[in-house]
């Protein structure tokens, strides 16, 4: 973990909340990676180095590190579920897991390549670029009215963990 890492799990507990994550999606209804999240069919997500150990909104902290508990957001900023970071890696974008092109719902590495060039219009991927990859669990499904108890169960999941 990297000292910026470590700075930013610390305020995430000073502030006394989960550290949070927003799937990126075609538009702001577009609720796709959350529902694959929950569905299980996505157990990784990928972000290049640069970014990865950024805060990007309210509703995304970044720096997740094996062994945080997360919640996930959608893009209208409500809570779907909660996942649990496993694992964390740097790979190259010439050189993509299959566990990591699996994990993100996609069926090659070509395929994983081809999309994140397109959403990432702004970086020069070639075969040496950076990313990380994030792989998770999921713990629990949120019902959107469900908020309180979920709450309730994130603290005595926190408790038990502490212990």
């Amino acid at each position: 973990m990297t000292g910026f890492g470590q700075e930013q799990s610390l305020q995430n507990r000073e502030m006394n909340r989960l550290k949070r994550l927003t799937f990126w999606g075609a538009d702001e209804n577009d609720d796709s990676l959350p529902c694959a999240v929950i569905a299980g069919q996505k157990t990784v997500t990928a972000d290049t180095v640069e970014d990865y150990y950024k805060p990007y909104s309210e509703y995304g902290d970044g720096s997740y590190e094996p062994g945080d508990l997360i919640e996930v957001y959608d893009l209208q900023k409500r809570l779907c579920c909660l996942v649990r970071a496993t694992n964390v890696q740097t790979i190259r974008f010439g050189d993509i897991p299959e566990a990591v092109w699996r994990g993100e719902g996609f069926t090659s590495a070509c395929e994983f390549q081809e999309v994140h060039i397109r959403c990432l219009p702004q970086y020069e991927l070639h075969d040496d670029f950076q990313f990380v990859a994030l792989h998770f669990e999921l713990v629990e499904v949120v019902e959107r009215g469900d908020v309180q108890s979920r709450r309730a169960a994130t603290e005595m999941i926190e408790k038990n963990d502490d212990q």
